[in-house]
């Protein structure tokens, strides 16, 4: 049994990872935010963990950012927004707020996310709010959106511990115990808890360069997923599509990682050519609220059919989102073998979950995902197959039996994955 730890253990023991959590800062800012010299860096962080987001603001300016501007989240108003505001106020983004975020893009700002979110924070919140609140700044914060879609802006995700959250994670653990293993559990995750961060970041993305490089040489006319707990799925695939995972570039050419941690090679598929059953494998946080085992159909790219144990209305708030929210945007590949799934942790968070399973994304797809998509129109994309939403939500079904298999235009068929694992990386 895991011996519990006192407060005065577990506050000496996050204060023995200071210098990790430094690197791990310099790491989102150099790395995955990618700051330029003279350049705006908005970081978007909790105000439970302002000590990290003014480590975060540091290392910015260390790396010479012009500016830095920090833009605060706070679970327990949001809720309270959401319990005391009329369904309509979600339906539009205040002037201000679509200004600051759409005037910040334009002028070429990077922007650093810090999630650390209580899971339940949001827990029998109407869905409709929350579906109208997503569309809304995707469609009003146009500018912002775009950036960071079509290549123009840097962006990246990272993690950093709130109460909440560490007591979901290890719930039976004191609070100032799970804070402690939860920021172990992301170092090690985000592979920042060794001497030069960096440095293996550099080595991690030479795996992504293989993996790309062999789905990418196939070309493959669809997938087949099948597992034993129900999912058999094929995925047709978009002529021109292209694998992406790692380090992402900008049109201008820097180069940046947008998810840390991220173990993912992924690509938008053929949205109007997906049909079969898939099962989730994992919970499916959504905006504080749990979808528990659940299951959809697809039939010529649309969800036709679904179930779930729990959550099914906020599943169906999900889909429902707008015309083509039920249909796919994403399909990304993860092994079995990678950190965080050999954590055995479920981190309730989906930038952690979704690296430790094979996953599938409801909602719009991505540009770079497609030969000269960064400069077509969201019709021609759509036209082409990239899906065109005002969402994107990743759920895991990545069954330690997943089998995936290539289908090349000429009908051969190659392994892909065997028991969840990549295939060509089995002795």
């Amino acid at each position: 049994m895991h011996k519990r730890m006192t407060r005065e253990e577990a506050e000496a023991s996050i204060a023995g990872l200071h210098r990790k959590i430094e690197r791990y800062a310099e790491l989102a800012v150099k790395k995955g935010a990618s700051v330029q010299p003279g350049q705006e860096l908005v970081i978007n962080a909790p105000v439970e963990r302002a000590d990290f987001a003014r480590l975060l603001a540091k290392k910015g300016y260390d790396a010479g950012a012009g500016h830095v501007t920090v833009i605060w989240a706070d679970d327990a108003v949001a809720r309270l927004e959401y319990e005391h505001m009329d369904v309509s106020y979600f339906e539009n983004v205040p002037a201000w707020k679509r200004e600051q975020l759409n005037s910040l893009a334009a002028d070429g700002a990077t922007f650093l996310h810090v999630r650390g979110n209580d899971p339940n924070a949001l827990t029998n919140i109407d869905p409709k709010k929350l579906a109208l609140r997503a569309r809304a700044q995707s469609t009003q914060c146009d500018v912002y959106r775009d950036g960071l879609d079509f290549g123009k802006n840097a962006w990246s995700i990272a993690g950093a511990p709130v109460a909440a959250w560490a007591k979901r994670v290890f719930p039976d653990a004191s609070e100032y115990e799970a804070m402690y293993r939860l920021w172990d559990a992301i170092l090690v995750a985000a592979r920042a808890d060794g001497p030069d961060p960096q440095a293996e970041w550099e080595r991690h993305n030479a795996t992504f360069e293989k993996n790309k490089r062999m789905l990418n040489e196939h070309s493959f006319d669809r997938l087949r997923y099948y597992s034993a707990n129900g999912t058999d799925l094929e995925v047709g695939m978009n002529p021109g599509h292209r694998w992406m995972g790692g380090a992402c570039r900008t049109v201008d050419g820097v180069v940046f990682f947008p998810n840390i941690p991220t173990e993912e090679v992924f690509t938008s598929p053929d949205c109007k050519r997906i049909n079969g059953v898939v099962r989730s494998v994992l919970p499916l946080v959504y905006a504080g609220n749990v979808i528990q085992d659940f299951w959809l159909r697809f039939k010529d790219g649309k969800v036709v059919e679904y179930d779930a144990l729990q959550g099914k209305d906020v599943l169906r708030s999900i889909l429902e989102t707008d015309e083509r929210s039920c249909m796919l945007g994403e399909c990304a590949l993860v092994a079995k073998d990678t950190p965080i799934r050999q954590s055995g942790l479920l981190y309730y968070d989906t930038l952690f979950d979704e690296n430790a399973s094979c996953h599938l994304a409801l909602g719009t797809g991505f540009p770079e995902c497609l030969d000269k998509g960064l400069s077509m129109s969201k019709e021609e994309l759509m036209a082409h197959g990239v899906n065109q939403s005002t969402t994107h939500v990743d759920f895991m079904i990545g069954a330690d039996d997943l089998e995936i298999t290539g289908i090349t235009h000429a009908g051969d068929e190659v392994p892909v994955f065997t028991d969840g694992r990549w295939s060509w990386s089995i002795d």
